[in-house]
């Protein structure tokens, strides 16, 4: 499993799980909502907007909350004007985090980014400072229950994949180019694999490993910036040995 889904996971064991769906829906509403004003309303001829709609189904939210969300994108229905901003850090142990935020109040979100990286040895970088250590990729999830390693590499291939991760023992992880996500993930689930999700992250092109007091206080660094209501994701390229993650999660 990539870092990411590897710490969200860790950390949402310990929160309740109304609050959890709460937050996932919030993100996900946010993101039609800017999707359908910036692309039109329409998931047939609106890429981002038809992947955001799939990411609402995975989570089983009601059908009427994200026909909601589109009209107020579109202006159907009024709604908060979101902007979107991303910012480039330096953590701790010299590792790069990449924090996409929606907000409906730059000032705000400026001010409480800036405590949260004061508190916890992180530095806002420029524009460019740290991005250039990622790659944006379209990452699709396939449950591994009853599925045929070599099918799924040679099926992957043919519709356009670049590359299959098996280091997770529950599921897959198909690696594709960014704008092709929706093109391989349709195929796969044409060829009746079990598609668990799809959505475009940003992978790091290395890892920095990290222990000790460094660890620590990354995973409240990340823990926080996740948490935050106007934090749509948070990508990283640190790595915390399991055992270490569990212990300090715990805590």
């Amino acid at each position: 499993m990539s870092g990411h889904n590897k710490w969200s996971t860790i950390k949402h064991k310990k929160g309740a799980a109304d609050a959890k769906r709460s937050k996932i829906f919030t993100k996900i509403l946010k993101e039609i909502t800017i999707a359908a004003r910036l692309g039109g309303g329409d998931p047939g001829g609106n890429p981002r907007l038809r992947s955001a709609m799939d990411k609402a189904r995975e989570n089983n939210m009601p059908k009427d909350n994200m026909e909601r969300a589109i009209k107020k994108g579109t202006g159907e229905l009024e709604g908060v004007n979101y902007e979107e901003i991303t910012y480039e850090v330096y953590g701790p142990g010299g590792a790069a985090l990449i924090v996409e935020v929606m907000t409906d109040n730059v000032n705000r979100t400026v001010a409480e980014m800036r405590s949260i990286l004061n508190k916890h040895n992180g530095n806002l970088g420029k524009s460019g400072a740290v991005s250039w250590k990622f790659d944006r990729k379209g990452v699709i999830e396939i449950a591994r229950e009853g599925v045929n390693e070599d099918a799924l590499m040679e099926a992957a291939l043919e519709v356009g994949a670049e590359d299959i991760k098996t280091d997770d023992e529950e599921i897959f992880e198909v690696l594709t180019a960014a704008a092709d996500l929706l093109v391989v993930s349709d195929a796969l689930k044409e060829r009746k694999f079990h598609v668990k999700s799809s959505e475009v992250q940003m992978l790091p092109k290395t890892t920095v490993h990290i222990t000790g007091r460094d660890a620590e206080v990354a995973w409240k660094l990340f823990s926080l910036l996740d948490d935050h209501d106007d934090v749509q994701n948070v990508w990283h390229d640190f790595d915390i040995d399991d055992e270490e993650l569990e212990a300090i999660a715990n805590r």
